[in-house]
């Protein structure tokens, strides 16, 4: 089997096949509801700042180090699922179709979480 170039430069939003290839957009990293508690303590801290500045600014750290935190294990958690598709697979042995495909999957979500973690 042939490296097609052209099939692996697709965005995965237009790969075909298994329900997870057909998701529209890629997945949020963090979960709507934690984002949605950051965005509240961090609009918290801007509401009062003007009484509390420096109570205001500690909560905005604190607000930015969960975000961070978050986004670290949530990373983590999907290389670590990434990497078990593949991880297991014999470099010496010619991969078979259906794993040609799932290896050229993971390399379009590296390429997507990467491309997203560049944008940031």
């Amino acid at each position: 089997m042939m490296y097609d170039q052209t099939r692996a430069q697709q965005p995965a939003s237009q790969t075909r096949g298994s329900d997870e290839r057909r998701r529209p957009g890629p997945q949020p990293l963090l979960p709507s509801d934690e984002q949605d508690k950051i965005v509240h303590r961090l609009q918290h801290a801007l509401n009062t700042f003007a009484d509390t500045p420096l109570k205001a600014l500690e909560e905005a750290e604190s607000a930015y180090d969960e975000a961070t935190a978050q986004l670290v294990n949530a990373l983590a958690e999907r290389r670590s699922l990434l990497r078990a598709g593949w991880q297991d697979q014999n470099p010496e042995t010619p991969p078979t179709e259906a794993q040609s495909d799932e290896l050229r999957l993971a390399l379009r979500q590296y390429r997507e979480l990467t491309q997203r973690l560049l944008r940031l």
